[in-house]
């Protein structure tokens, strides 16, 4: 390696991203960003190459992509077009870490590009694990992956220095979202701009209505369950309305070990850098007398049918957390588009979730496939 570790950050232009960039700004010294990609954001993508004189850009969005070498004509800056220019980046040989923030189940083929390089992916595509989890951690053993979630980077972190042997729970700790308390009929007349206001983090679109409906937790139950090979009746979801304690490990022994901290991702992000060691704090320490309280609160299952229909199709395993993930992604931009209601995203997951015929998971291609079918399903349910 250099004595700087270079970067790609694959969706620079989202909350990730840009989040991801701060801290290379902030270390220069240790980071230099060598690649970025986005989706269509032809404008900011541009802007943050420029800046940071990096030599290799990708846009998903071919469209986009015009107008993007428009804007970088005259550089040294070299363009890529389509989802395949986006995955060459993860192996590209003058990268020495690949932060994958993509946006749902289209990152799968960049985490499986950056592992299969050897590369450090810092990983905060989720979906990469929920619908291609066993191709995932099948790489993995022989190459080094980091979570980028808050609360994976948090049981990531306490369990260093442990033996997975003596792990019997993973609490998994959720903020409840921006309608925790209501009742399922009080969430029929949701709207979008009522379901973006998250009263803790601050993120994308999909992420924060996946937040929301209280999906994005059964994903990440998904995701801890592959990345510390964990049974799903060896985590505990629990509702934590301050998102101070990130998330928590106990031992065979009754000893728990909490990771608590400020409710910021440039945290977990530049852990995923700094990993083993430590860099200094990007934000001001928390003042823990200040806080008042710390609570916790079992999930409401009922009004968030969401969360149980996640965990149904990690239990089920094989395809089904991919149809399950892609009837979500469909149902929640139908939802941002104002062309579905909040109530509609479980219904329709439920729908192609009992019309999917499971399989053993076997390549990305079939994972696919099942996308495509899903997606196609969700749609007509719409």
């Amino acid at each position: 390696m250099s004595p700087r570790l270079r970067i790609a950050v694959l969706g620079s232009t989202g909350s990730i991203g840009r989040q991801t960039l701060m801290i290379a700004e902030r270390f220069p010294e240790r980071l230099e960003v060598v690649a970025l990609s986005a989706h269509s954001n032809a404008d900011l993508l541009a802007q943050q190459a420029t800046a940071f004189g990096v030599s290799r850009v990708a846009l998903s969005d071919t469209a986009a992509a015009t107008r993007l070498q428009s804007l970088l004509a005259g550089t040294d800056i070299e363009v890529g077009t389509g989802a395949e220019a986006v995955t060459a980046l993860a192996s590209l040989e003058d990268v020495d870490v690949v932060l994958n923030a993509l946006v749902g189940a289209a990152g799968l083929r960049s985490s499986i590009g950056a592992l299969s390089a050897n590369k450090r992916l810092a990983l905060a595509n989720k979906e990469s694990l929920v619908v291609g989890g066993e191709l995932v951690m099948q790489l993995a053993v022989n190459a080094e992956m980091l979570p980028v979630d808050s609360e994976h980077s948090a049981i990531y972190q306490c369990l260093v220095g442990e033996r997975a042997a003596d792990v019997s729970r993973i609490w998994l700790t959720a903020s409840g979202g921006p309608f925790r308390g209501r009742t399922l009929d009080e969430l029929a007349g949701v709207t979008v701009k009522q379901a973006l206001a998250h009263p803790r983090w601050t993120m994308g679109p999909k992420i924060t209505i996946d937040s929301s409906t209280l999906m994005n937790k059964g994903l990440e139950a998904i995701e801890a369950h592959h990345l510390f090979n964990v049974s799903y009746e060896q985590i505990k979801i629990v509702v934590h309305p301050q998102s101070c304690v990130h998330s928590m490990v106990e031992f065979c022994d009754g000893s728990v070990k909490a990771h608590l901290g400020a409710t910021d991702m440039r945290i977990p992000i530049q852990y995923a850098f700094s990993h083993p060691g430590r860099w200094g704090a990007p934000l001001p320490p928390v003042d823990f007398t200040q806080i008042g309280r710390l609570d916790f609160e079992e999930p409401d299952y009922a009004s968030f049918p969401c969360l149980e229909l996640a965990l149904e199709a990690g239990r089920t395993g094989g395809t089904m957390p991919a149809a399950m993930n892609a009837a979500n992604e469909t149902a929640v931009a139908a939802f941002l588009g104002h062309k579905a209601g909040f109530l509609d995203i479980p219904r329709v997951v439920e729908h192609v979730m009992g019309r999917h015929t499971v399989e053993r998971l076997e390549s990305v291609e079939q994972v696919e496939a099942i996308d495509s079918w899903a997606r196609q399903t969700a749609d007509q349910l719409l």
